[in-house]
C-alpha cells in the first residue's frame, strides 16, 4: 500500500503547474461609436503613433495591453544534506517543495516533503508527506477551507495516513507583514498502522502564524491537533517552527524544527518524532 502515498504528491505538482498564471493580460473593450469615450481617453490612445492601442470606429474595438496584476504562484524548493564518517557513519537527506497563491477571495497552499536517513547503514528516517489546502474568504477575516494531507513514515511503521478535512478559519491578525489564523473542522482519517487498517472521524484544530521582517527574513509556525471522536486518547499533534533567511534574490537558507507526536503509536515505537532541518532553498 506504500505506493498510494505518491498520489497526493503528484497532485501537488500538477496543481501547482495548472494554477500558475501570468501577471499581465490583454483587455479588449468593445465600442460602438467614438462618442462613447471621453476626450481624455481618446487623446491618450491617439497621442502617439507608437502606441500599441488600436481604434476602429464605428462598430470597432479598442484594444490595449493592460497589466491586470493578477497574483501568480510563488514557491520554493529546498534541499538539505548532512553526512558524517569515522567512528559513526550517518547520512540524512531532506527535500521540500512549497507553493502558495493568494487573491482577495481565494488562497491556495501546496506542499510536499521527504526525509531519508541512515546511521551505520541502518535506516533511521523515511518519511513522505504532502498536503493541499484551499481557502475561500467570506469576508476580510472569515474563510472556509478544504484540506487533504498524506503521510508515510517507514520508521514509525505508518504505511500510510490520509486526512481529509473541511472547516472554517478566522484571521486573528491579517496584516501585510504578519498573519495569525485559527481553524476548526471535522475530518476523516484513514491509515495503515502496524499492519492494521483504521478509519475513524476526528476533530481538527489548527493554528498558523507568519511574520516577515522588513519583507526579507520570514518566521513561521504551525500547530495541528487531531483527536479521534471515538478514540480521543489516540490523538495526533503536528507542529513546526522555522525561519527563512535570504541569501540572494532567489536563494535562501531555511532552518526549521518539526515535531510529530502520536499518543498511541504502533507497538514498540516511540510516541514522538523530532527533526531539526537546515536546507538551501530556491525561490520560483
Amino acid at each position: 500500500m506504500r505506493k498510494y502515498i505518491w498520489i497526493p504528491l503528484v497532485l501537488v505538482v500538477f496543481s501547482a503547474s495548472g494554477y500558475a498564471s501570468d501577471t499581465n493580460a490583454t483587455d479588449v473593450v468593445p465600442a460602438t461609436s467614438e462618442a462613447e469615450y471621453s476626450n481624455e481617453a481618446l487623446s491618450f490612445l491617439m497621442a502617439s503613433s507608437d502606441s500599441p492601442a488600436r481604434q476602429d470606429f464605428p462598430g470597432g474595438v479598442v484594444s490595449k495591453n493592460i497589466s491586470t496584476n493578477k497574483p501568480a504562484w510563488e514557491g520554493s524548493a529546498a534541499l538539505g544534506l548532512t553526512a558524517t564518517a569515522g567512528n559513526s557513519d550517518s547520512a540524512l537527506a531532506t527535500a521540500n517543495v512549497r507553493a502558495h497563491r493568494k487573491t482577495p477571495q481565494d488562497e491556495w497552499t501546496l506542499g510536499a516533503d521527504a526525509t531519508y536517513g541512515e546511521v551505520s547503514s541502518v535506516k533511521n528516517n523515511e518519511t513522505l508527506h504532502g498536503q493541499v489546502q484551499y481557502n475561500h474568504l467570506f469576508d476580510e477575516r472569515w474563510y472556509g477551507y478544504a484540506r487533504a494531507e498524506a503521510l508515510h513514515d517507514g520508521v514509525a511503521d505508518v504505511a500510510y495516513r490520509f486526512t481529509f478535512s473541511p472547516g472554517v478559519g478566522y484571521y486573528f491578525i491579517k496584516e501585510k507583514e504578519t498573519t495569525l489564523a485559527g481553524e476548526l473542522g471535522p475530518a476523516i482519517l484513514i491509515e495503515k498502522l502496524d499492519d492494521e487498517y483504521h478509519t475513524y472521524p476526528v476533530v481538527r484544530l489548527g493554528e498558523r502564524f507568519e511574520h516577515k521582517f522588513d519583507g526579507h527574513a520570514r518566521l513561521w509556525q504551525t500547530l495541528e491537533f487531531l483527536p479521534p471522536v471515538n478514540r480521543p486518547r489516540a490523538f495526533l499533534i503536528n507542529a513546526e517552527i522555522g525561519v527563512e533567511t535570504p541569501l540572494t534574490k532567489i536563494l535562501s537558507l531555511q532552518t526549521f524544527l518539526q515535531d510529530n507526536y502520536a499518543n498511541r503509536p504502533a507497538p514498540g515505537f516511540k510516541d514522538n518524532d523530532v527533526k531539526l532541518v537546515s536546507a538551501l532553498a530556491i525561490k520560483f
